[in-house]
């Protein structure tokens, strides 16, 4: 998601707040603001390096939509402007044919007055963004493109569940997916420290209800699962350090660093994280809190493959359905950014 705010600057007065007016359009099934759902008209446009952009990868690989929903994936570093396809030939997105995601916001919103922010959804035959509204894109996609689920797809937001994982998202997003950020965005002392002890809080409160269970709503992966994995996976990387979150690393608190391994190494998560991504976008943009640039070699990640042991609380992370299977070629993370 991360603003490109035109300043260059992400550290605020006092306490973070993030803008969260986003582009609300929906695509559904029954096509009611004028976007039905249908196999190759979307594109969806992410980085790797974002934890927002990172739950549609994962929620995209889980329900198998790769085959009706094509991936643009740009750079982990932005300009003032926008994100960018640096990682394409030219520099420019082969289906779209923009070297800039804020030409698709642009196209449809010539004055569009906020950040360009990933993840976005955009309608090829017009080049126009759709929505960038995260949150309700990968609901969406579970309850709006069922009828281009894969065969064995998982429920991610069962209705028989939808009030408390809402519920646990809140607080997950309140203190934990956006706590981080209010740790590093802070521009008081005691902006960042109020940040600081609402994230351990909300961890520890975490930990005790996931020492009983092995996933966060029901026995299976949900929503709530897919939201509070891209945080953890950029904890030690990243948070502890450059955001100053640093009264633990992850692999520090047991019961999340077990829960974080198991789905990890579940098909769809650890397969869509790319490291080494991670690092460079935050280390390199965010210079008003790292002015040299320079990006941490460390941590070391091996143990991101280590027995967890949570198959003992029971569950199964995909119910009655089955593992997606490989990711196709082209979308593969490099191996050199995962562990081994």
């Amino acid at each position: 998601m991360t603003k490109s705010a035109e300043s260059g600057s992400y550290v605020e007065p006092g306490e973070f707040k993030r803008d969260t007016n986003y582009i609300t359009t929906r695509i559904t099934a029954d096509g009611r603001d004028g976007y039905p759902v249908e196999p190759g008209r979307y594109r969806l446009v992410a980085a790797r390096a974002c934890p927002w952009a990172n739950r549609t990868l994962i929620v995209r690989r889980l329900l198998g939509l790769e085959g009706v929903l094509s991936l643009g994936l740009c750079g982990p570093t932005h300009d003032k402007l926008s994100w960018t396809f640096d990682l394409d030939p030219g520099g420019v997105d082969p289906v779209l044919g923009i070297p800039r995601l804020r030409d698709a916001y642009l196209a449809r919103f010539p004055d569009y007055p906020r950040g360009i922010t990933v993840p976005a959804v955009v309608d090829v035959p017009t080049g126009q963004v759709v929505t960038n509204d995260y949150a309700q894109i990968t609901l969406d996609f579970s309850t709006e493109w069922t009828e281009f689920h894969r065969p064995g797809a998982p429920q991610l937001y069962p209705e028989a569940l939808r009030a408390e994982i809402d519920e646990v998202n809140q607080a997950v997003f309140r203190d934990v997916n956006n706590g981080v950020y209010r740790c590093g965005f802070a521009g008081s002392q005691d902006a960042y420290e109020a940040a600081y002890d609402r994230l351990f809080a909300r961890l520890d409160w975490l930990s005790e209800r996931l020492a009983r269970q092995r996933y966060l709503v029901g026995d299976t992966i949900t929503e709530a699962d897919v939201r509070l994995f891209t945080t953890l996976a950029r904890f030690d990387p990243v948070y502890h350090g450059h955001f100053k979150c640093n009264r633990s690393k992850l692999s520090e608190l047991p019961v999340l660093w077990a829960y974080a391994r198991d789905l990890y190494q579940t098909p769809g998560f650890g397969d869509t994280t790319d490291f080494a991504q991670i690092k460079e976008h935050y280390y390199v943009v965010h210079r008003d809190i790292n002015p040299t640039g320079i990006v941490p070699k460390g941590p070391e990640l091996a143990n991101w493959l280590t027995p967890h042991g949570r198959e003992a609380l029971g569950g199964n992370p995909f119910g009655d359905g089955t593992p997606p299977p490989p990711p196709p070629l082209a979308e593969r993370v490099p191996a050199l950014h995962q562990p081994n």
